[in-house]
């Protein structure tokens, strides 16, 4: 299975303790929704495999402990360490509203409320605390933060986001 069917959960960090357990990062929202977890697919070579999980012990800063079953020995988890997880998409509950999961709006088309048509969003860049959106128009490339007060409507229907981004923000790209 490729990653395309995937979301990213988060990143392997290094081993905890010598009973073959992984310090994780769980890149969510919300990581205690994710307590109960059965399994989890690691990209190996760029293949999603999966992983059955026997504990989860989660910590401070979206952090957790993870123990797999067949997985007993320090030396065994330290094959995992900087290894990223996914889950499967199909796992997603749906969002409504202007709420959205990243990988969704991925060719999205983008009108500004007083520019019109800017583009079409090619990736939402998840940079230090600001996700952008990634926007191309032809030759050129428009970034535009992902907040709630610019974000004026999601079109899941007809593939649309209607923003009205900050007065200037996308003359500086035209």
């Amino acid at each position: 299975m490729k990653t395309d069917d995937f979301y990213y959960l988060g990143k392997i960090l290094k081993t905890y303790g010598n009973k073959g357990q992984v310090l994780v990062h769980l890149d969510v929202d919300d990581p205690g929704s994710y307590q109960n977890l059965e399994s989890v697919f690691i990209d190996v070579y760029g293949e999603c495999i999966p992983f059955s999980v026997m504990e989860i012990e989660m910590k401070a800063r979206n952090n957790a402990v993870l123990s797999f079953a067949d997985v007993h020995t320090s030396g065994e988890a330290g094959e995992f360490t900087g290894k990223r997880m996914y889950l499967p998409l199909t796992g997603l509950p749906p969002l409504s509203g202007k709420k959205f999961y990243y990988h969704e709006v991925t060719g999205f088309k983008v009108t500004d409320i007083n520019a019109g048509d800017i583009g079409v969003v090619e990736a939402i860049l998840d940079v230090h605390q600001q996700a952008l959106f990634q926007i191309r128009l032809r030759d050129k490339e428009i970034l535009i933060p992902v907040t709630d007060n610019i974000i004026q409507e999601v079109d899941r229907e007809n593939r649309i986001i209607t923003i009205e981004a900050p007065e200037g923000l996308i003359d500086i790209y035209l």
